[in-house]
């Protein structure tokens, strides 16, 4: 039996290199090796500020891409968080165990409720104790989680021991994926890629855009002319080389930076062919998908029925655990 994997994302509307790199990939990369459950987790884009109207159509925005990223619905399940009511009943069940200290002290919240001091929400605190209740509905292993997600996946482990403890062993403790996703800087080489801070680059962005956004980004700042030596290392541009070059290309990239035998641009121009290069196929597949949004939902409808035979399972099994089945 192979281990089951869960992951999801939200639904922001626009997916870019950062999360294909943190996440997207290795959910395709795990599909031949795992039991692979992933979700577009719409009730976690609902703690910030959105619109209804523009929600629906981000669900099914998010679906093409991941699915013209090589994440195949036919070797997985893929659904729509809201559409398997018990990860919201669960979460109820598993605030009743979850002190409200552990909650406070995640960074995520304080974070989070910097960022939204006008809409300091109970769901921003409870966050975490969804996040766990979308694992353990499906009794997951292993979990793939970038930096920013290693806290709320202790507290899951932790929820499972109190959960078992009290109530009989019901959950397997995850645990974290070894290989850590990285973590993308913007184009300003300074924040996480992020849409918000428009420093990103999306997965299905035209190659005539690609270089526009690459040319202006931020490079080593002791390279101010084209003869200045600089060090490859602390320019976010040669950083994301790794992910899209090949090795001799890096090693041209890197020598040529430090001896100035090249300029920012032309390293921007090779890295925008390559970067391009991953992207096309992307780009076109999530084409076909266009105006075929029917099919999407179909897609999803069959993905949610796969998933919620497996969370009505769990929930027999939790409400007999905690006495509420009778």
């Amino acid at each position: 039996m192979k281990k089951r994997v869960f992951s999801g994302i939200q639904p922001t509307g626009i997916i870019h290199i950062g999360n294909y790199l943190g996440a997207i990939k290795r959910w395709v990369d795990l599909i031949e090796e795992y039991d692979c459950i992933y979700s577009i987790v719409d009730y976690h884009a609902i703690t910030v500020s959105y619109d209804p109207k523009e929600l629906p159509i981000r669900i099914i925005e998010s679906a093409k891409i991941l699915m013209a990223a090589g994440v195949d619905p036919d070797r997985v399940i893929l659904f729509v968080q809201s559409s398997v009511s018990e990860h919201t009943e669960l979460e109820w069940i598993l605030n009743t165990i979850t002190p409200v200290g552990d909650l406070e002290r995640m960074t995520q919240y304080k974070d989070k409720r910097q960022q939204n001091v006008e809409n300091i929400n109970t769901g921003l605190l409870t966050y975490p104790v969804l996040m766990a209740s979308d694992i353990l509905l499906y009794k997951a292993e292993v979990i793939p989680v970038g930096e920013d997600q290693k806290q709320h996946l202790e507290l899951t482990r932790e929820i499972v021991r109190k959960f078992n403890r009290r109530f009989g062993n019901t959950f397997p403790e995850p645990q974290t994926l070894l290989g850590v996703a990285p973590r993308i800087k913007g184009l300003d080489g300074n924040a996480k890629m992020s849409k918000s801070l428009n420093n990103y680059i999306a997965l299905i962005e035209e190659k005539e855009d690609i270089w526009n956004k690459l040319r202006i980004a931020v490079t080593d700042p002791a390279r101010k002319r084209r003869n200045d030596p600089g060090n490859p290392e602390v320019c976010n541009i040669y950083s994301l080389h790794k992910y899209f070059s090949s090795e001799e290309e890096i090693e041209k990239v890197n020598k040529g930076c430090r001896n100035a035998e090249i300029g920012c641009v032309e390293c921007k121009k090779i890295l925008a062919e390559n970067m391009d290069r991953v992207i096309a196929p992307i780009r076109e597949k999530k084409k076909s998908f266009d105006g075929k949004e029917n099919l999407v939902r179909e897609i999803l409808y069959s993905g949610a029925e796969q998933a919620r035979k497996i969370a009505v399972q769990t929930m027999e099994e939790v409400r007999e655990k905690i006495g509420v089945k009778f």
